[in-house]
Order: structure tokens, then C-alpha cells, then sequence
């Protein structure tokens, strides 16, 4: 059985390419994440596909963020799908609408904290109160969590700092920003390696790029499921 705590993300143009992608890496992987960047490209029809078809888990990376009434009905929709995490921002209106609007479906509601893109300097240009980055990502993983979040998504570096909160206690930490030894780190500016992450509390790592722009994706999905099972 494939390790189900490696998310791989299908940051590909659409459908059709996602699915030969999950087509190479066959049961070497069993939980893809599925972006805004495929929802014009067939994003929610591979969704089906990758679910119904092939029993894989999927996580929806959306990213929901308007006001409470709009949240709750695009996530009321979206559970109709069966999926198992959907993304909104960490903001407790955001959080609280799209708990009520996934109702008493089985998926996941996951909260981003900080984009593990985004750096101080990111902060400062969007007017994001001064101070440390990882206080404030746990400041917003407690709110969003006790707004009632089933989990959220921060970086590695922060995965500590959330798991030993009170509000996290039975809740999921998924980080992105995962990127295995020796590989580029692209646009993410705060990563770890796979094992590292799982062992600062990580439920389920997210990589993208090294699987997909790899030779062979399946070998590198493979290669990272080994590198979590080691001790």
C-alpha cells in the first residue's frame, strides 16, 4: 500500500495531463492535491476521475476566501464530491462558514495560515502586522482551529510550533514547501525535507516539482514514501 501521509500536488496545465501523471505514478502514490491553477483545465472532472475511478484520496487546494454567505455555499457544493480536504484562509469568519457548509460530509476543511511562499518582507507589503512569521502563523492556526478548522496547512518550519498547541490537539497539519534532499527550492521560501517535516508533526506532506518534473515520477514518488518510511 502506497504511504498516504505523501500528497502529491498535480501543479500540471489540466486534466488530461494530470491523469497521465497519476497514470505514471500508479499505486507508488494514493492522495493528489488538485489546484486553483486546473480549475479552467478540468480540475474538478479529474477530481471524479482520480476518486471514483481509481480510489485515490483527493485533496482540493482552493484556498476559498470571501465573505461567510459565499464560503458556506461554494463549500456545501464542493462537499457533493466527496472529497477529503478542501482549503479555505485561516480568517475565522471564512473557517466558521465553511465548517457549516460541509454540513456532515467526511471532508476535511483545512486552514492556510501563512502561504509558505511568502517571506517578512511579504508580509510588510501586504500590511500584515509586524513581528515574527512563525508567531504568526501559530497565532492564526489557533483562531482558524477554534473556529473550526479540522486541520491546516503550514510549513514545516511552523509545524512544530502548531502541533503543540492546545487547539491542535486530534487535528491534521499538512505542509507544503516539502522538498526531498537536493532539490531546487523553487518559489518557496521556508522548506524541509519529507522526514523532517513528519517528524516536527506533520500528518501529510505535499510535493510537487520534484515528482512531477522528474524522469521518472514514479521512482521519485517511491523514493520520497521511503525516505518517510525510514526511522
Amino acid at each position: 500500500m502506497p504511504d498516504d501521509r505523501l500528497i502529491v500536488a498535480l501543479d500540471v496545465p489540466n486534466a488530461h495531463v494530470g491523469l497521465e501523471l497519476a497514470t505514471r505514478i500508479g499505486d507508488a502514490a494514493s492522495f493528489y492535491k488538485i489546484g486553483l491553477g486546473m480549475l479552467s483545465g478540468g480540475g474538478l472532472a479529474l477530481a471524479r476521475e482520480l476518486k471514483d475511478e481509481q480510489g485515490k484520496r483527493i485533496f482540493l487546494d482552493m484556498k476559498l476566501f470571501d465573505i461567510g454567505a459565499t464560503v458556506e455555499a461554494a463549500v456545501r457544493g464542493l462537499a457533493q464530491f466527496d472529497l477529503d480536504f478542501l482549503t479555505v484562509h485561516g480568517d475565522p469568519h471564512v473557517v466558521r462558514a465553511a465548517a457549516t457548509g460541509k454540513g456532515g460530509s467526511a471532508m476535511k476543511i483545512l486552514a492556510v495560515t501563512v502561504l509558505t511562499s511568502l517571506d517578512r518582507a511579504d508580509l510588510d507589503a501586504s500590511l500584515i502586522k509586524p513581528g515574527d512569521i512563525s508567531q504568526i502563523v501559530q497565532e492564526r492556526a489557533a483562531r482558524a482551529l477554534s473556529a473550526g478548522a479540522d486541520g491546516v496547512i503550514a510549513s514545516p518550519r511552523e509545524a512544530a510550533l502548531i502541533r503543540a498547541l492546545p487547539e491542535a490537539e486530534g487535528k491534521l497539519i499538512v505542509t507544503p514547501g516539502v522538498r526531498p534532499a537536493g532539490s531546487a527550492m523553487g518559489d518557496q521560501k521556508r522548506v524541509a525535507t519529507p522526514a523532517q517535516a513528519i517528524a516536527d508533526g506533520a500528518d501529510h506532506i505535499v510535493v510537487g516539482r520534484p515528482v512531477w518534473q522528474a524522469d521518472d515520477p514514479r521512482a521519485a514518488a517511491q523514493s520520497i514514501a521511503a525516505e518517510l518510511a525510514r526511522p
